[in-house]
């Protein structure tokens, strides 16, 4: 009580005092750029995946602009501690996603390297995760895929580095028959993701959805 009334939660963006577990302000709640994407529905995600890889749906929660609010709420995630971000932003997708007649049968997170972990001290999106998978009934899997190499943050690469993810990751258990749904933070190039799908898609009977906390533009 006394390190609230001394260090009270502030809105990320205009710096109000908000409860202790917001993000945002209501105000500022409006700026968000949310994407409006329906799973089940064609949208400009699953447009940029289909070039990269066989894909069933896609959902992005947010557009990742340079200056944009969503960028500030994902960098919160990531690099500034603040491991609760993911269950607030877990909440939103819950307000918005359905996966209708094609619920996958698995979440899966993309992985950092065990050296990436240590030095972050959390993986962003295991909370994320955990909170859909608990509401949704869905099991989750944060060990099905293993990263290889330890890489430099992609905000951080050149162009060319960011197109070179062969042999990043492998598939660490037998999977047949699954509809994966593969979670990430930002989808830029995507070829991360579709690093990651084309391991799991080796086996012909699986099938492929993901889903993005935002999406570059």
């Amino acid at each position: 009580m006394i390190l609230d009334l001394l260090f009270p939660n502030r809105c990320l963006h205009c710096n109000r005092i908000i409860g202790g577990q917001e993000l945002v302000c209501v105000l500022c709640y409006d700026q968000i750029d949310f994407t409006h994407h329906f799973f089940g529905e064609e949208n400009v995600l699953k447009e940029r995946c289909k070039v990269l890889f066989p894909i069933e749906n896609a959902f992005a929660l947010m557009q990742f602009a340079e200056e944009n609010l969503s960028r500030k709420i994902v960098h919160q995630l990531k690099y500034s501690n603040r491991e609760k971000v993911g269950k607030i932003l877990a909440n939103w997708v819950l307000d918005r996603i359905d996966f209708g007649d094609s619920p996958p049968d698995l979440f899966v997170t993309v992985p950092l390297h065990p050296k990436k972990l240590k030095e972050r001290g959390y993986n962003q999106l295991h909370l994320f995760a955990n909170i859909l998978s608990e509401n949704l009934k869905i099991p989750c899997d944060h060990e099905l895929i293993k990263r290889n190499f330890y890489k430099k943050a992609q905000a951080k690469k050149n162009k060319e580095e960011r197109s070179s993810t062969e042999h990043l990751f492998t598939v660490t258990k037998n999977i047949s028959g699954q509809h994966i749904l593969l979670i990430d933070d930002v989808f830029t190039t995507g070829n991360t993701m579709s690093s990651v799908a084309w391991e799991i898609l080796k086996n012909p009977d699986n099938k492929v959805s993901v889903l993005i906390i935002a999406v570059d533009d």
